[in-house]
């Protein structure tokens, strides 16, 4: 055998020995990754995964919450996925949701390491994506001093009334012409969390806001995408990829930009002794501490507080208030019967305040119809278990991350007469007054509820029945309301042309 005939001989056996080793280290990989990561006998039971990547594709993403709401018809309340190497919990239906949040609350308080929202963007700080001490003691902060500066009381009521005017004002320049009442609603929600956080408003036609308003709407719904759960699932390969998700990082880094050049403005003539908003306080209370090696206030620290509190603040509600004129569009009947109250209860010679919402029982009832039909945050915020725990017969180990489906509480067949329909009644008994339900769980429930629950329900009634004694609301002519929401992190209706006509004209 000559030389040539040796080599092209080795050359071929060194190739079979390359391709028998990466045969081996895919079935090695394979079967490890089935060891390591398969069920056990008390572990929540749930669909076949992939090598690697688990369950990542079981999920449609433009709709996760009805993918994950058809899958506990197979698996049951109570199931499980894999999404890369991490386990997922999927909680359904308002007893079992109720007993992790709220019977066994300590259990569930922590949030799992999102590389993506808690890492990357709020740098582990901030209020939302943090936990244990941290978390505590910047929740704690962040009530109290919403709190003090009104968030949700009755001190607070004219500056809602105020922005309201400013709404007013826009839509009315339109004199009954279509219009899109998108980033007006956006403007007003988040000038009221400017005035607790930064002392002041901006102005609708301020075009640093616009932008970063849309920005917002963007980085809405990449972090409801499969980019987001690659990221989380994948982080360090994300961080070198190309992608969607580069933009994310940027539209927030934008943001932090933004709150930065305030607190820079607010350190300029801040006065420890009388504090104006959330950002003069939180620069006192990091002069205070200083020293104090359990403290977790710093400047970083107040820049992801403030973007949690702006971003959280303004989406959820502005995105209600969207969905609240297209329900009025659908069912122009129930508008007309909210009028004939408001009118009735307040009459149009003043603005309406929170002492009338319990003369309002079938306006209050349509807001919260709104809200659960709405579904604005249809999968809660992801939680991670503290400590090994029993939920609906299971055993759910540490460090699990726990999804509470909330559509499936606000749809849940067992808790709501007609789930899928919009109608009112579910908050009403048979004499008309208003009634609370325990399934009506819009802002979460337990540790980890929305801290700025009680300003959004402030902000929903006075701006609706404030839009409502002032407008009547219709769809430009041969438009027909489209209800079919744009998955997100939230769930928020396409934008859309509606018309406003002063009743006065009626």
């Amino acid at each position: 055998m000559d030389s040539s005939s040796a080599v092209s001989v080795w050359s071929m056996w060194h190739w079979a020995d390359i391709q028998l080793l990466l045969i081996f280290f895919i079935v090695f990989s394979i079967l490890g990754d089935y060891f390591k990561n398969r069920r056990t006998g008390s572990f929540p039971p749930g669909p076949r995964m992939l090598p690697l990547v688990g369950n990542i594709f079981n999920v449609d993403f433009s709709k996760a919450h009805m993918s994950l709401t058809e899958l506990s018809e197979k698996y049951g309340d109570v199931y499980s996925m894999r999404m890369g190497q991490s386990w997922t919990v999927v909680l359904n239906g308002f007893k079992v949701i109720k007993e992790a949040l709220v019977t066994q609350a300590d259990c569930v308080a922590d949030r799992p390491i999102l590389y993506l929202e808690g890492v990357d963007i709020c740098n582990n700080k901030g209020v939302v994506f943090c936990s244990g001490h941290m978390w505590k003691q910047q929740r704690r902060f962040a009530i109290y001093t919403l709190k003090y500066f009104g968030a949700g009381r009755k001190s607070l009521e004219p500056a809602v009334l105020d922005e309201f005017t400013h709404l007013a004002t826009y839509f009315s320049e339109h004199q009954g012409r279509p219009f899109q009442p998108h980033f007006a609603f956006q403007n007003a929600v988040s000038n009221m969390i400017c005035s607790l956080v930064f002392g002041h408003r901006f102005e609708y036609t301020d075009e640093k806001l616009l932008n970063l308003m849309a920005k917002f709407d963007r980085a809405f719904q990449l972090h409801g995408s499969i980019w987001a759960q690659l990221y989380n699932s994948f982080p360090t390969l994300m961080r070198h990829l190309p992608g969607p998700h580069k933009a994310l990082l940027h539209i927030w880094d934008e943001v932090k930009d933004l709150i930065r050049d305030e607190i820079k403005e607010h350190k300029k003539n801040c006065d420890p002794m009388n504090p104006r908003d959330y950002i003069d306080s939180y620069l006192t209370e990091i002069h205070k501490s200083e020293g104090d090696v359990d403290s977790t206030f710093d400047e970083e620290n107040l820049v992801v507080c403030c973007l949690n509190l702006f971003s959280a603040g303004t989406e959820t509600t502005s995105t209600t208030l969207r969905w609240s004129l297209l329900y009025m569009t659908k069912y122009p009947e129930i508008q007309e019967k909210v009028q004939a109250e408001i009118d009735r209860v307040i009459g149009r010679s003043r603005l309406p305040s929170m002492a009338d919402q319990t003369g309002l029982p079938y306006t209050d009832a349509v807001i919260h119809e709104i809200q659960r039909m709405a579904n604005i945050v249809p999968l809660g915020l992801p939680h991670m278990t503290t400590r090994d725990v029993q939920l609906g017969g299971y055993t759910v180990p540490k460090g699990v991350t726990i999804i509470p489906n909330l559509t499936s509480v606000l749809f849940d067949k067992h808790e709501w007469d007609t789930p899928f329909t919009f109608n009112p009644g579910h908050f009403l008994s048979e004499d008309g007054r208003f009634v609370r339900r325990a399934a009506f769980l819009p802002f979460s429930a337990g540790k980890r509820v929305c801290l700025g629950e009680n300003l959004a329900r402030m902000e929903l009634f006075l701006f609706f029945t404030s839009l409502m004694q002032r407008f009547t609301f219709s769809m430009p002519a041969g438009v027909k309301p489209t209800l079919e929401p744009h998955f997100g992190m939230t769930l928020a209706p396409v934008h859309y042309d509606i018309c406003a006509t002063l009743r006065h004209d009626e």
